[in-house]
């Protein structure tokens, strides 16, 4: 009898305990795929983090650094809708720049983004990206507000 009645309470406490598990979640927004490598974002909990987007483009190869950031920005805050929050809730950016003199020209633009209480940020200098010519890649991660 004992034994029925610890097994009966590991049981409902396991099954507790499972029903409290947060699922991962792909988010795929229109006009973006997923790859066998990549999601454009993954919900967990009532947070969403968005893969760096790059800001290159096909129609303008000679981008400007400020074109770059808001097409970068875009492509996360579409990422952000999909998941059902706004550029508003985020929480952290970082931003990796192939040249520290594009710092300024990246603020620039970022700062349209983000104009009142920015989130965190770190910004790194690096030698590439994996993309040849692109200026910069943005990754970030926002809050999902509750319904």
């Amino acid at each position: 009898m004992r034994c029925s009645i610890a097994l009966a309470l590991t049981l409902v406490l396991a099954s507790s305990a499972s029903a409290q598990i947060t699922p991962r979640t792909q988010v795929i927004p229109e006009g973006q795929r997923a790859s066998a490598t990549l999601s454009p974002g993954i919900r967990y909990g009532d947070v969403i983090y968005a893969s760096g987007q790059l800001g290159t483009s096909r129609d303008n190869p000679n981008a400007t650094i400020q074109d770059e950031t808001r097409r970068a920005l875009e492509s996360t805050k579409r990422v952000f809708e999909a998941a059902g929050t706004t550029m508003a809730q985020t929480i952290k950016c970082t931003v990796f720049l192939v040249n520290v003199a594009d710092f300024r020209g990246m603020n620039e633009a970022y700062t349209e983004f983000f104009p009142d209480s920015p989130p965190a940020r770190s910004t790194v200098v690096i030698a590439a990206l994996v993309v040849p010519n692109a200026k910069v890649e943005i990754e970030c991660m926002a809050a999902i507000p509750p319904k």
